[in-house]
């Protein structure tokens, strides 16, 4: 989807104009941009996810960073963007290769960002939110196997 067609909407120039260029800025994210997550964070930012609880750009960064020496090809694709006053919802997929699995297989994990912004349009609170079971685990050799069998006898 193209940035223009999920475009922010706030009554905040500074801010709706941050979101549009946080869109583009994770959707074109690579290990040599990472030094630009200043530009859009918080020196205290807040963040959390299914795998790390962390606060501060440094531990932000080294989890983007573990992301590109775990992942072959990870890449952000945002497909819907809500803003509301000073907090922003992005919907995304992220697609990625597994370095030691199926190294073939492009994988989607479908997830969305809860972002709260400071009064400089900078992010202080990251969360997000996405099914780690049916997302990731299901999609591991061994440990998928077991997802899928315990996910039916739960449904039983």
């Amino acid at each position: 989807m193209a940035l223009h067609e999920h475009s922010a909407r706030s009554d905040n120039p500074l801010l709706r104009a941050k979101v549009d260029a946080m869109v583009a800025f994770f959707e074109t994210l690579s290990p040599d941009s990472l030094s630009q997550l200043g530009d859009f964070y918080t020196a205290s930012a807040y963040f959390k996810d299914p795998f790390n609880d962390v606060r501060g750009l440094a531990d932000i960064r080294a989890i983007f960073e573990h992301m590109y020496v775990a992942l072959d090809q990870p890449r952000f694709v945002v497909t819907d963007c809500v803003v509301d006053g000073a907090q922003c919802f992005l919907v995304w997929n992220f697609e990625f290769r597994f370095r030691r699995f199926d190294t073939t297989t492009l994988q989607t994990v479908r997830g969305c960002s809860h972002l709260r912004f400071n009064a400089d349009a900078l992010v202080d609170y990251h969360r997000d939110y996405w099914d780690a079971a049916e997302e990731l685990y299901e999609k591991l050799p061994w440990v998928g196997a077991l997802m899928r069998w315990l996910k039916k006898r739960a449904n039983q």
